[in-house]
């Protein structure tokens, strides 16, 4: 009996998932059928809830419902715990347990994907919402020399620093907040875009000479070349952006929900082939 997944958001429509999804479907021999389905605003708890007793098995949650999908969970894995986000859900025995794949996603793309390991790098966060939640712990796991969420409202970045507080002895040296402007005379071997900047053609305001000798760049962002990304190649840093993330989180669901762990390469090879 073929088994059915979806990817809940409003808007939906542009989501890559169904093609991710079905390519590791084919790929690891799974019945499954994987959709798009899209919530109103205000009735999310309402759709999932539906969803689930029609028969459905597992879904992913994106903009804007990955709050909200934490709070209706019965049990959170660690990561979406601390997130306070939750882009997977799988049914359990009747109930619905929710995870955050993103920073696993992130992680997988940076040191398999670039070949760029994290650890003793000095790392640079650029934003404090839902985006970098999601991603400071498994960051922080990997054991950078140091790391700093950079915000343009200071206060924002500290009191994210402080919720993650129980992990700041995982980068080797410091872990900690800063503006723009306090990025001035220091360098960074990693330095992670995710802002929303890119998806309205903005730069973050970095100043010059911020990246170290043979620094990566990278844009969470995907599928176009960010003023961030064109930023870094000009300072003379290696860019990317976030498609290797996408279809490394969506692999960590898909194993959730199937125990079985998909080939990431030929999927991300076959959607940057595309026009």
């Amino acid at each position: 009996m073929t088994d059915r997944y979806a990817v809940i958001g409003n808007p939906v429509a542009h989501s890559k998932s169904p093609q991710i999804h079905a390519a590791f479907a084919r790929q690891t021999g799974q019945d499954i059928v994987y959709e798009r389905l899209l919530a109103p605003l205000d009735g999310f708890r309402k759709t999932v809830e539906q969803f689930f007793l029609e028969g459905g098995k597992g879904l992913n949650v994106t903009v804007p419902f990955k709050g909200e999908a934490c709070e209706m969970m019965h049990l959170s894995s660690g990561d979406a715990e601390y997130a306070q986000a939750v882009n997977t859900i799988k049914l359990v025995d009747g109930k619905l347990n929710g995870h955050n794949t993103d920073g696993i996603g992130l992680v997988a793309d940076l040191q398999v994907n670039c070949r760029f390991p994290i650890r003793n790098k000095r790392v640079l966060l650029m934003g404090a919402g839902g985006a970098t939640r999601g991603v400071l712990r498994p960051l922080l796991q990997e054991h950078a020399h140091s790391l700093i969420v950079a915000n343009r409202t200071l206060d924002k970045a500290q009191k994210l620093i402080e919720r993650f507080s129980t992990f700041r002895f995982r980068a080797t040296q410091s872990f900690s907040a800063s503006s723009y402007a306090g990025l001035a005379n220091q360098q960074f071997d990693l330095v992670i875009n995710a802002t929303s900047a890119g998806l309205s053609n903005d730069m973050p305001p970095l100043p010059e000479g911020i990246f170290a000798p043979d620094a990566l760049a990278y844009d969470m962002v995907y599928g176009r070349e960010t003023p961030f990304m064109a930023f870094a190649r000009r300072q003379g840093a290696r860019a990317v952006d976030g498609l290797g993330m996408l279809v490394e989180q969506a692999a960590e669901s898909f194993y959730i929900w199937r125990g079985v762990r998909p080939q990431t390469a030929p999927v991300i090879a076959q959607l940057r082939a595309e026009p």
